[in-house]
């Protein structure tokens, strides 16, 4: 549940992520062209001295292209696609989570009743996510997310239109087990995009929830200038996502090349789905420790989402509308921080690059919980935002890679399982915090959030380095 403030640096559109900067290959590999899977395996193949040689990769690649019948306008279309997607849903996320001060006012709860509201979003998920890797082994990733994706929009409305607290934590569950599906889902997706690619494009989706959550935050805080109860907001904006949610149904890859459909037929995997066997693998332990990272930053994300309004208004003393701002504000810095998270995460490494997450969104924590007003408060969410960036998309892609091995259905089993851990930490994160809350106060329930950064930096040395995901992950695997 993330959102951010439009800035200089971030793009307007989701349409700028199907170019650059977040695909743009980095400056010490030979460039070739933007759109082109081959020429990119070409470029990474040339400036590793221990890769294959670049003949060789550029021509796999472009073979497992040809197999899957997809041109590089159908690439181009998928990728804009998946970006969308993430960005549907960080807006539909953040519209309702910028106006949890107004649902505390029209539900007149307290922050401890108000964390089930979360709890039921979080148990939906992880009930959903604890199916999802046969779900994706049946029915692949493009089914489910044509599916899920209008769901989610319904969802979203519902909590909207809920009249009581036990209305809405029904609500909150139920879009939680799309949401769940959704989530796996389309980062299943993003992770077939980066095998046809051939380098991490995870970073760059995942600018799109950023860039959706902006949108959906800064909705919400201007519903808030103008007067807009949490209804209406929520209601209006779920009607705004309806087409949007329509047109992305035609966009997705295939999970798998096609003509394979008769070895899904006996087992193996099919054109819109993968084998059967997958649902019992035994994934290499660094998935695992993947999961942990992404269990640990999901509890921060959901902190700063569900409680930074409110510690800026009753803590700090801002306006609502002020303090509506501050969770656009750190999307804003962690769009911004995706669109060229790919071009660091393939220069300096996965591992790097989770190391120094953990410290910069420690320090951003204890810059909010030590600020005496609102303005410094805002300066350490938006550090927050630019530290937690890339953690849960690099955690995606290192599940990914480990467990994927050109196999759709066991890339999803493995997000599935990461996703699941992170949504526990969804779940228990914003509930413990708001239960210590009413016990003592927010700001001292915040604190748990600097411990579990540091705990990231500390998980990243667990994990392979170099700078090559695919080969890293294939050696983790070996290990």
């Amino acid at each position: 549940m993330a959102a951010g403030q439009a800035s200089d640096a971030a793009p307007t559109t989701v349409t700028d992520l199907a170019t650059e900067p977040a695909t743009e290959p980095p400056t010490d590999v030979a460039r070739g062209s933007a759109t082109d899977p081959a020429t990119d395996a070409a470029g990474d193949a040339a400036t590793d001295p221990g890769s294959e040689p670049a003949s060789a990769t550029a021509s796999s690649t472009a073979r497992a292209s040809a197999t899957d019948g997809l041109t590089e306008a159908r690439l181009r279309r998928a990728r804009l696609g998946i970006a969308g997607t993430f960005a549907l849903a960080g807006a539909l996320c953040a519209v309702w989570t910028v106006r949890v001060p107004a649902l505390k006012d029209k539900l007149g709860v307290s922050d401890g009743q108000l964390g089930l509201v979360v709890l039921a979003f979080g148990i939906g998920g992880i009930v959903s996510m604890s199916l999802m890797g046969r779900l994706v082994a049946r029915h692949g990733s493009r089914r489910l997310l044509r599916a899920t994706v209008p769901l989610c929009v319904l969802a979203v409305a519902g909590i909207g239109l809920s009249p009581n607290l036990a209305a809405i934590i029904g609500a909150g569950l139920a879009f939680g087990l799309v949401f769940g599906v959704t989530e796996v889902a389309m980062n299943t997706q993003a992770s077939l995009l980066e095998q046809r690619y051939g380098r991490s494009l995870m970073a760059g989706m995942h600018a799109g929830w950023s860039i959706g959550a902006v949108t959906g935050g800064l909705f919400g805080a201007l519903a808030a200038r103008c007067g807009l109860g949490f209804t209406p907001s929520v209601v209006i904006a779920a009607a705004l996502g309806a087409p949007a949610a329509v047109w992305l149904r035609g966009t997705y890859l295939p999970d798998a090349p096609a003509g394979r459909g008769e070895a899904a037929a006996s087992g193996g995997a099919g054109a819109d789905g993968a084998g059967r066997a997958s649902g019992g693998m035994r994934l290499p332990w660094a998935v695992y420790v993947a999961g942990a990272i992404i269990f640990c930053a999901f509890m921060v994300e959901g902190a700063v989402a569900d409680w930074s309004g409110l510690y800026l208004r009753d803590t700090l003393g801002s306006p609502e509308a002020v303090a509506a701002l501050a969770y656009p504000l750190y999307e804003a810095a962690m769009a911004t921080g995706r669109l060229t998270g790919d071009r660091v995460t393939n220069r300096l490494g996965a591992r790097a690059v989770l190391i120094m997450s953990g410290a910069a969104t420690a320090c951003g924590l204890t810059i909010a919980l030590l600020a005496g007003g609102t303005a410094l408060g805002l300066v350490g969410f938006f550090v927050v935002g630019v530290g937690v960036c890339l953690v849960v998309p690099v955690a995606f892609s290192v599940g990914g890679a480990l467990g994927g091995a050109g196999d759709p259905a066991r890339a999803g089993t493995a997000i599935a399982r990461i996703g699941a851990m992170g949504y526990t930490g969804l779940l228990l994160g914003p509930v413990l915090i708001g239960f210590v809350a009413d016990a003592s106060t927010l700001r001292i329930g915040l604190t748990v959030t600097v411990a579990l950064s540091l705990a990231i930096a500390a998980g990243a040395r667990l994990l392979p380095g170099g700078r090559h995901l695919g080969k890293d992950a294939a050696a983790a695997s070996r290990g």
